[in-house]
């Protein structure tokens, strides 16, 4: 321990100056920041540490908390609360087939406007210490929900494409003219894949151009977010923790919490809202929309054909 006026002199301060420091209390700026620090580090937990100042400031705005973007970033810095660190994804296809290719109709027209006109598909791998599992998602560009997707243990297109598309369309059933765009990969070019879409005479084929990630930058953007978001903060001891962190990451967070800044900062389920169709609030009721006609236990076969 050292004397008072030892330290105040080391510090460059007066003995006056110290204890009136002492015996001051907290400025009602201090008290306001320590509350809305508490807020921020709430709504960085509730964001699986995924939100950055910008998105933090718009959820403490929907409680009523006037504050700045500078003012929370400042307050994240002081706290060190940083969001994900996000890493480089590698895009794989496998495009060397003989299967006919059809044309780019989409030419990157990523902002339809509309639900059910414009449907993107991309497959992506995931590890575990039990092997690799397949991803493959089915996402509608009107308000980027997640509307079909399967994990699998293969590459066939009886694995991804076709029940991640069946779940899309039990989900929402094609009745106008829909674009499905892929990239050129052999589950999407394949006799089965293209024998399935022409059952419906209302659904357009689209792929990307040979190499051309950007064509599908939509569905890349997906996988990107669901890497740094999810699966690069686990180490999956098997396939069933995938499945059902996967399942949690999709369902309850990605389509039903997460604010995304492509629909103007809303979540998928606000954006259904503004079109006036119905809102699923409970799990059993996501599963139930999931299943649609099909039955719960068939709607995990589907999904998880592995179990």
């Amino acid at each position: 321990m050292f004397l008072v006026g030892k330290m105040c002199s080391v510090f460059r301060v007066s003995r006056a100056g110290f204890y009136k420091w002492i015996i001051s209390s907290p400025s009602n700026r201090s008290i306001e920041n320590q509350m809305i620090e508490v807020e921020v580090l709430q709504a960085f937990e509730n964001s699986k540490k995924t939100y950055g100042s910008p998105r933090i400031t718009l959820e403490l705005h929907k409680k009523a908390i006037k504050v700045s973007r500078a003012r929370v970033a400042r307050i994240m810095r002081k706290a060190k609360l940083r969001s994900i660190v996000k890493k480089k994804f590698k895009v794989t296809t496998d495009s060397s087939h003989k299967f006919p290719i059809p044309e780019n109709i989409l030419e990157r027209d990523f902002k339809p406007g509309i639900l059910g006109t414009v449907w993107v598909s991309d497959i992506t791998y995931i590890r575990t210490r039990q092997g690799w599992l397949y991803l493959t998602t089915v996402i509608d560009l009107g308000d980027r929900k997640i509307i079909g997707w399967a994990l699998s243990t293969t590459m066939k297109a009886n694995d991804t494409a076709i029940p991640a598309f069946k779940m899309a369309q039990s989900r929402r059933p094609v009745t106008q003219q829909l674009i499905f765009h892929s990239d050129r990969g052999v589950q999407y070019a394949c006799n089965e894949f293209r024998w399935l879409m022409e059952k419906n005479p209302l659904i357009i084929r689209s792929m990307s151009r040979k190499g051309n990630c950007w064509d599908n930058a939509v569905a890349e953007s997906f996988f990107k977010t669901l890497k740094t978001e999810c699966v690069y903060q686990y180490k999956f001891t098997d396939k069933d923790q995938a499945a059902r962190i996967i399942f949690e990451y999709i369902e309850i967070w990605y389509n039903r919490k997460r604010l995304h800044s492509a629909l103007g900062v809303l979540v998928p389920r606000g954006i259904r809202k503004k079109f006036k169709q119905t809102k699923y609030c409970s799990l059993t009721e996501c599963l139930l929309y999931c299943c649609n006609s099909i039955t719960r236990n068939r709607w995990y076969r589907l999904c998880f054909p592995f179990r």
